[in-house]
């Protein structure tokens, strides 16, 4: 996770409204798992997009598809990409060091505004990192369904059934 301390940070300091999902929340959630890309869910109003669009370039990130970064901050191509190219998410790729991804959702797979209500502020890297909530984070990997989001909810419900035994 520590290649992603900078994005923390200077996400926070563009004030860009983000919510960490995928295996480095799950990682925040405090349960140990290896994981390489760095899933977020950003709040998909437009000049919130251009923050984040301008926090990917400043720190050296490029589209892993050939469109300018400014085309993901556009809902109309958003949302032709999910049509014709069944896209689920838009990569960014650090242009010097190709193994740090960002994958952002392309559309909210959770309405941002109620998830973003329901975060957990996790303390990482000097700042606040918010995550999705347990609830949620249990639904999207419940929705992806693969056998890594399954071994995650087993360990996420069973680290929440121990701290909350009312559950």
């Amino acid at each position: 996770m520590t290649p992603y301390k900078d994005i923390f940070l200077a996400l926070n300091r563009a004030k860009v409204r983000y919510l960490v999902a995928g295996g480095v929340a799950v990682n925040l959630h405090q349960i140990t798992r290896a994981t390489v890309d760095l899933d977020l869910i950003v709040h998909l109003e437009k000049e919130n997009v251009l923050r984040f669009v301008g926090v990917m370039k400043d720190l050296g990130f490029v589209p892993k598809v050939p469109v300018a970064p400014e085309d993901f901050s556009d809902e109309e191509k958003r949302n032709s990409w999910i049509i014709e190219k069944n896209m689920v998410v838009f990569s960014f790729v650090n242009a010097v060091n190709q193994v740090e991804v960002v994958d952002v959702f392309v559309r909210e797979p959770v309405p941002f505004e109620e998830a973003y209500g329901r975060r957990k502020d996790a303390e990482a890297f000097g700042t606040v990192v918010p995550v999705l909530g347990i609830e949620d984070l249990l639904s999207l990997k419940t929705a992806a369904g693969r056998d890594k989001d399954l071994y995650d909810i087993k360990l996420l419900r069973k680290k929440h059934e121990q701290e909350d035994p009312s559950n």
